[in-house]
């Protein structure tokens, strides 16, 4: 596996031809996946194909995702309905490539350096507390209240996807203020699922599953590379997760985590091979291994299963969570809901509350930085675009309100969802996109103009000064 995967000559001869079906066909799926907003499009759509299906044939909707399907070897067998295997097996790997990135971050990223990533952090970290007291504060009885975590999240393609659409509007340095917020976003969402979303604790399985998270870790250290050996114990480590109450999803980031970020080999060693050289499998293979070890783990398994997880997992996921019945029942009782509401003040009105709040704060307080380019208001809109809580905010709230007793509380749950999801782009769009146009308005983009008395003579002079 290398980072760069390039398709065989003949394909990208194919590809590259005046063929009907590369010229109408294949390029432009091609050019629409390499955008940032493509997993944001995939996820409305199914989101969307969800909505229609569930209020044209609500039993085929639920009878497809309460199939349930046996995983069985040997006298061992493990069954589950298909919406389980979807949020319990197919979001491990997307929680997998979370904590891969959030591990590339912390070592070779901007969360290693504290004064770049203070800010953000600390954005952060208000982002996560506010909207949660703001729910809270609607919802203070059971069984209302256990989802006091759903307004935390926020949901990363999208967030970037609004960003991508605001274009050069913004400061790029935006872009990677709002991708570290995300990142710490999501590791204090994974602490809230570890912790407050675990019932029925098995201590003999969690003990199976930190042996296997250990045996991983040793394994590194004694520098064994053999990839399928750690797939058989990631599977191990996932299974004993599952059995033992703690949500499976924490074992694909505990993974993430321990997959080495920083390559085998540095880039400044000098190949020991020449093509020459090839006579043989043996110096072939040590030739692979040698180009692709200049290449961090985390760095060649982000790009190979990243647009899995982005195109196919991520989707999947919305399609058998966001099918709703939105009968005039249904949507007056998500209205007069407590849930609804709480859910919708805690991303629109919480997230770029406490996330301007909080970096005001940092500012002030000198423990973080605003970077030049950077305006305040940018930091509310981003702010805003990080209340789009869609995938974790859905995902939560399924751990939150579980069995049929609930059903209803979820539905609402889920109403909030994707109603707050819409107002928060709407939001973060129009405060990113009018920051931008007031910052096109200066000939440079960084000349500020302000009133002075230059001449000490009482009156005011204009002066146009660089920021």
């Amino acid at each position: 596996m290398s980072a760069h995967h390039s398709l065989p000559i003949r394909d990208e001869a194919f590809t590259g031809s005046d063929h009907v079906i590369a010229r109408g066909v294949v390029r432009p799926v091609a050019t629409f996946l390499r955008r940032e907003t493509a997993a944001g499009v995939l996820l409305i759509l199914s989101t969307a194909v969800a909505l229609i299906w569930a209020n044209v044939d609500i039993e085929s909707y639920h009878h497809l995702w309460e199939t349930e399907i046996a995983l069985k070897i040997g006298d061992f067998e493990l069954t589950e309905p298909l919406e389980a295997w979807v949020n319990d097996a197919l979001m491990a790997l997307f929680f997998f490539v979370v904590g891969m990135e959030i591990k590339s971050e912390l070592v070779l990223g901007d969360l290693r350096n504290p004064r770049i990533a203070a800010l953000p952090a600390i954005g952060a970290l208000g982002g996560m507390i506010v909207p949660a007291a703001l729910y809270f504060a609607l919802n203070t009885s059971s069984p209302e209240s256990t989802g006091w975590g759903i307004p935390m999240a926020t949901d990363i393609a999208f967030a970037v996807g609004v960003l991508a659409l605001v274009g050069n509007h913004v400061p790029k340095q935006l872009s990677l203020f709002l991708l570290t917020l995300a990142i710490v976003d999501d590791i204090g969402a994974i602490a809230v699922i570890a912790i407050f979303y675990t019932s029925n604790l098995h201590l003999d399985w969690l003990a199976w599953a930190v042996a296997g998270l250990l045996l991983v870790f040793t394994l590194q250290r004694m520098r064994v590379w053999f990839v399928p050996v750690y797939s058989v114990i990631g599977m191990f480590v996932w299974f004993a997760t599952f059995e033992s109450g703690v949500h499976a999803t924490i074992a694909g980031v505990a993974l993430g985590l321990l997959t080495p970020a920083r390559p085998l080999l540095s880039s400044e060693e000098k190949l020991e091979f020449d093509a020459a050289d090839f006579t043989s499998s043996a110096k072939a293979r040590d030739a692979r291994f040698q180009v692709r070890e200049r290449v961090g783990v985390t760095s060649r398994l982000i790009t190979v299963l990243s647009p899995f997880t982005s195109y196919i997992v991520i989707p999947i996921f919305a399609l058998a969570n966001a099918g709703i019945l939105l009968s005039g029942d249904v949507v007056n009782d998500a209205l007069s809901s407590s849930v609804t509401l709480g859910i919708v003040m805690g991303l629109v009105i919480g997230k770029p509350l406490g996330i301007y709040a909080f970096a005001l704060v940092g500012i002030r307080s000198g423990i973080a930085t605003l970077p030049p380019a950077l305006k305040k208001t940018h930091i509310l809109g981003a702010g805003a675009v990080a209340g789009i809580g869609f995938t974790v905010a859905l995902f939560i709230n399924g751990l939150a309100f579980t069995g049929p007793e609930l059903e209803g509380i979820k539905d609402q749950a889920t109403i909030g969802i994707l109603a707050a999801s819409l107002l928060a782009t709407i939001v973060g769009f129009v405060i990113l996109r009018l920051t931008g146009a007031a910052h096109e308005g200066t000939p440079e983009g960084d000349l500020i103009a302000t009133m002075v008395d230059a001449d000490a003579d009482g009156t005011p002079d204009l002066e146009v000064i660089k920021r």
